[in-house]
Parts: C-alpha cells; structure tokens; sequence
C-alpha cells in the first residue's frame, strides 16, 4: 500500500513540473554524472518538446552550465553548505531554481521554487524538499545580493562576477590583461549567434535567403568566412532546412578552415580529425566535389555522425577510415595534396556553446594536449607532396595549443615553412597565422596556421 502511495505521489509530483524543466534536470543529470556534453543531448532529446519548451530547455541548461559557479557561490551563501556536498539532484534543482529567480524576470518565483522542490521529490529525496524551499525562498528574498561583492582578490571577483575556474582567469588575465580577459569571458557567457552556410550540391543560395527574409530572418553576410552567413530569427525555417540538408549550421570562423586548405577539383585532401564531418563536406562543397577526400577518425561512432553528414548534404568522400592520428598513418610517403589537422584541444574557444568544457579541463591538459597535437602534425606531415599544404587548426585560444605548436613544428621540420593565407585582414597575426575571438568577432575563438611543403 505505501509503494502504490508513493508512486501516485511521484505522478502528482511529475505533473507539477513543466516539460522543459524536467528535460533541462535530466539533461543536466548526465552532464554531471556521465560526462556527456549538453548540445548533443539538447540535439537528440528535446525532439519531444513543443517549440516554446525546447526553447526554455536550451535557455535553462546552457545558462546553469555558463553560470554554474556563480550559481554555488548563491547556494552556498543561503545555505550555508558547500554546494559540492550536496546530493546532486539536490545541487541542480537548486542551480536551476537560482538561475530562473536571478536571471530569467520572465519566471515568476513561485514556479521557480515549486518546480525545484517538485524536482527534488521525483528524485525521491524528500528530505531535502524543505531544504530546497528554504534556500530558494530566502534566494528570492534577498535577491540584490551579488556573491562576488565580498571579494577584494581581482582574480577571484572575475571568476565569480562570470563565472569561469579561477586558474583560466589568471591565465587569461596575464596573457590579454585584465581587461580584455573580462570581455571574453562575459562573451562566453552570452548565447551564440546562429551561422551557416547553403549547401549548394543542390540549393540554390538566393532562393535560400530570399526565404529567409520572408520568413521574417534578418540574414548578414559574414565578415569571416566567404559565404557564411549569419541569422536571426524565423528559427522554425532554419531547423527544417538544416534537416533537409539545404544549409548546414557552422560556426563562421569553423567555415575558415576549408577555404584555407583550398583543395580544388582532382586534388588529393586527408582530413584526420574529420567528426562531425564540417569540414570535410565544406572542402567537398568548395571543390564542387570533384576533390579526392579522406576522411579519418579515431572513434567509429563519429566517424558515423561524419558519413551521416555527407550524406545528409549530398556530399562526396572517397573514403572513411578509424585510425589513431599519432601513430605512423596508413598512407604512402608523400601522397596527399592537402592535409588538414583540426586537432583535438581544450576548446576554449567554444565556451560560448559548450559551457560544461570549462569546468573539467585542468591545467594538465595544457601539457598533454600539445604533446598529442605535434604527434599527429608530425605524422601529417610525412602524407604531404613537396608544394603541398598542411593546416592545422584548434578551436582553443591557448598558446600552448596553438603558437607554440606551429612554431615547435617549424623547427622540427626543415623542409616546411609558414605560409600567409587570403582571410579578412583583422584575422592575421604577425606570424601568419589567423585567429578569431568571441569578444571581438562574434565567432567561436579559432587558431588556423597554414605550412608548405618546399
């Protein structure tokens, strides 16, 4: 009789709470406990969702995930406990009541708090409703306190004013000054802008933005990338036509890489770190698919999401292999025209659309990551003709990752040198190389350097 009780109570309780609240607690579950990353959850689990709840699911889990730290600095405030020794549905059901009291004027605080506390009763861990209710209620009373206001550590008040791990903001700080390091990490913290590019396999571009614009989007040309274009509004037309296939939704700075490596008609391209399989249909695309493209991986199931991308835009590859790109490749001496290397990095630059990157990387990752960068340059580096060109890119902003990789290869390798390439003037650095920043160019933090062969 008490279990057939407490199941009812669990379907009054799920009744209570709204479908995007509970897809944005599940979602957020995972992220916590499994390690999964939340756009590809976001992606694959709000289909269910009418428009307007997916809307606020999207809102609720990016903003928890951006916000997290300032989040547990007011948890630990009204609670007087260590937010990491919470239980964790205890932990989210208060960041994500929190997060709606100080930053959504739009959520009355009464669903704030009544759905947290819902939340925690689903979780059957009922001892912890008064808690939450108690935390949530005095957070709505005393709502103008500011947890970064008791700190006189500069430091400490930018990773807590915008919520980033102490040690990036002292890093940052030393490598841009205080000042520019403030503006990227309150750029992180805003929600992306949307970009694409048309799939022109089998779109026709102005048709393409002639809808658009009817549709009631106001659609830019990109100052990045050549044919990228950025979007706002009439959401609903682009999710349909990114799933027939007749855009494909990129970051602009992430379109800049396939016009680097310029692969023509005929010409031979190994793109190593190839999933999602973004550049490798770009390349495709711009060589009207007429380029003799390779593209490799080291896992099988993204390998998958690239071939399910080529097929989705009508692409072209001559093959898909799963290969380790720091051991010695399985391709003859000299074989390739052009060889990409997006290399696997910290993603610093993309904190903007996968927030949860900035809570699980360490500093260690910054000794370890380049080490793995130069083995597959280095392995690239043996697959390319004499006049040929190798780029390699990252979506980090760290130097570690970038610069000194490029110049570390230069010196290793004395039969290449760096090449300038044709991109926006802004974009080039001293070196040659191009970078772009969230703060600045409203795009993804991007590094791309080019090499030839003599």
């Amino acid at each position: 009789m008490s279990e057939k009780r407490a199941s009812i109570n669990e379907q009054r309780g799920a009744q209570k709470v709204s479908p995007a609240r509970f897809a944005a607690f599940s979602i957020l579950r995972r992220v916590e406990e499994e390690n999964a990353f939340a756009s590809v959850l976001l992606a694959y689990g709000t289909e269910h969702l009418r428009a307007d709840d997916r809307a606020l699911c999207y809102e609720l889990v990016q903003g928890v995930l951006r916000w997290q730290l300032w989040l547990d600095a007011l948890i630990e405030k009204f609670s007087g406990r260590s937010a990491q020794k919470l239980d964790v549905p205890v932990r989210l059901a208060l960041r994500l009541g929190l997060y709606q009291l100080r930053k959504l004027s739009r959520v009355p605080a009464r669903a704030a708090v009544n759905e947290s506390v819902n939340l925690v009763r689903l979780s059957r861990l009922r001892s912890a409703e008064g808690f939450v209710n108690a935390v949530l209620r005095r957070a709505a009373r005393e709502i103008e306190f500011d947890p970064a206001a008791e700190t006189t550590d500069r430091f400490e008040r930018i990773s807590v004013e915008t919520s980033h791990p102490r040690w990036l903001v002292e890093r940052w700080v030393d490598a841009m000054g205080e000042d520019v390091a403030r503006e990227f990490c309150e750029a992180n913290n805003r929600p992306p802008g949307v970009s694409f590019r048309i799939n022109t396999n089998f779109a026709n571009a102005s048709e393409v933005i002639d809808k658009l614009k009817s549709a009631g989007a106001s659609v830019t040309a990109s100052q990045i990338a050549a044919d990228a274009w950025r979007v706002e509004g009439a959401s609903a037309l682009i999710r349909i036509f990114s799933q027939e296939g007749l855009i494909y939704l990129q970051d602009e700075a992430s379109q800049l890489v396939a016009h680097v490596v310029g692969a023509r008609a005929g010409e031979r391209v190994l793109d190593l770190c190839a999933a999602p399989g973004s550049k490798s249909t770009h390349i495709a695309q711009l060589s009207n698919n007429k380029a003799f493209i390779v593209a490799c991986d080291i896992h099988e199931h993204r390998l998958r999401t690239v071939l399910e991308a080529v097929a989705r835009q009508r692409a072209c590859l001559a093959g898909a292999i799963v290969l380790d790109a720091t051991e010695p490749l399985p391709f003859p001496h000299k074989s390739f025209d052009h060889v990409l290397v997006d290399a696997p990095c910290t993603g610093t630059g993309t904190l903007r659309r996968n927030p949860e990157i900035r809570w699980r990387i360490r500093p260690s990752d910054l000794s370890d990551l380049p080490e793995k960068q130069r083995r597959i340059l280095a392995n690239a580096s043996r697959v390319l003709r004499s006049g040929g060109r190798l780029v390699y890119s990252t979506c980090s902003v760290e130097t570690e990752e970038d610069e000194s990789v490029a110049s570390a290869f230069l010196d290793e390798h004395k039969d290449f040198e760096r090449i300038t390439v044709d991109a926006p003037a802004h974009l080039l650095q001293p070196d040659g190389s191009i970078r772009t920043w969230p703060h600045r160019d409203g795009s993804d933090g991007f590094f791309i350097y080019a090499f030839e062969r003599r």
